[in-house]
């Protein structure tokens, strides 16, 4: 600090205090300052970039795939629809495979003469080993398909199929309705288009003890059997590609699946493919009959009925009990006709 006094002291002007009067004086009366309407008192401050930065690493980013993600994180597979053609193509491969067994066994009975028989000649014509191959065959195809399409379609065997055999149960009544229409429709076909007297079929019964074996595995192993590969595979295969087909073409979406996990087939679909299904039913039989055109209509009813059994209930199992019964019912009135296989030349 300086130690001079105030008037001596050259930092401090002269007079200061007076200029500051006067120059107060000049200016004038200060009017009260009042905010524009339109103008607000306090603008938001804007955010500058280091904050928007900083918000911007608060808030969670979403990162890039990984290179190797398919291999850490499994993808979700799409709903297909089972069974199709490439289930199909399985089924037959498992099926050539117990044709191998089934000849391979039979070959080995020839071996040791079985029943008399030494010559495929003659087996083909023998009850025991024409019922008994063709048991072999289903079994071991059944086998494999326990075994390969859990795998596959990641459900059970029978859940893949619809077997649902509760509905055919709490059905019964009805389906065995539908077996006797079926019944109806052959006695009907015997008086318009009666087919041949000396059939395949009918030399086959006329072997001893040969009608009691037809009986049993016509009402046991040949329905499951044939519904199994006609009603299970063939007929939702045929009505998949129908509507994969059409999709494809017009560009439509996939038909979504039922609640069960089951596909949802449009009408024409359905009805092409029990058509489609229903002729190689017929011709896999024809040959019983001698090929004629009266016994291959039925056949082509009758497969038509169950396709629809199948169709209607979502139930293979109710296929099987039609079919089981269609073919009791077939089989009683032989038996009752020849007094219990006893006088087959009635036939």
């Amino acid at each position: 600090m300086s130690s001079l006094p105030d008037d001596q002291d050259p930092t401090i002007p002269k007079n200061a205090g007076e200029r500051a009067e006067t120059h107060a004086a000049e200016a004038g009366p200060v009017e009260a300052w009042e905010p524009e309407a339109s103008q607000p008192l306090l603008a938001p401050p804007e955010a500058s970039p280091a904050a928007e930065g900083s918000e911007a690493q608060d808030e969670p980013q979403e990162t890039e795939p990984e290179l190797f993600q398919s291999w850490w994180e499994p993808e979700v597979a799409a709903s297909a629809r089972i069974p199709h053609f490439g289930h199909l193509g399985v089924l037959a491969l498992l099926a050539f495979f117990g044709l191998v067994g089934a000849s391979l066994l039979t070959r080995s009975a020839l071996h040791f003469h079985l029943f008399g028989i030494s010559t495929v000649q003659n087996a083909m014509t023998d009850i025991h080993y024409t019922l008994g191959s063709e048991a072999v065959l289903y079994l071991l195809t059944f086998a494999g398909c326990l075994l390969i399409f859990p795998l596959i379609w990641h459900k059970s065997f029978f859940a893949g199929l619809q077997w649902n055999g509760t509905t055919a149960l709490l059905l019964r009544r009805r389906l065995f309705s539908t077996a006797l229409l079926c019944f109806g429709l052959a006695m009907l076909n015997g008086l318009l288009l009666p087919g041949p007297q000396d059939t395949p079929i009918d030399k086959i019964f006329r072997s001893p003890g040969a009608a009691w074996m037809l009986f049993v595995f016509g009402v046991t192993f040949a329905p499951f059997f044939e519904e199994l590969v006609f009603r299970g595979f063939l007929l939702p295969a045929l009505a998949t590609a129908w509507d994969w087909s059409i999709e494809r073409s017009t560009g439509a979406p996939a038909r979504p699946l039922d609640e069960n996990g089951q596909p949802q087939w449009s009408f024409f679909a359905m009805a092409v493919g029990s058509v489609c299904t229903s002729l190689p039913f017929a011709l896999m039989h024809a040959a019983q009959t001698g090929y004629s055109i009266g016994p291959f209509l039925l056949l082509v009813c009758v497969s038509l009925i169950l396709c629809w059994t199948r169709l209607s209930t979502r139930s293979l199992a109710a296929c099987v009990l039609v079919h089981a019964s269609y073919n009791f019912l077939l089989f009683s009135l032989m038996m009752l006709g020849t007094g219990g296989f006893r006088h087959l030349e009635r036939m």
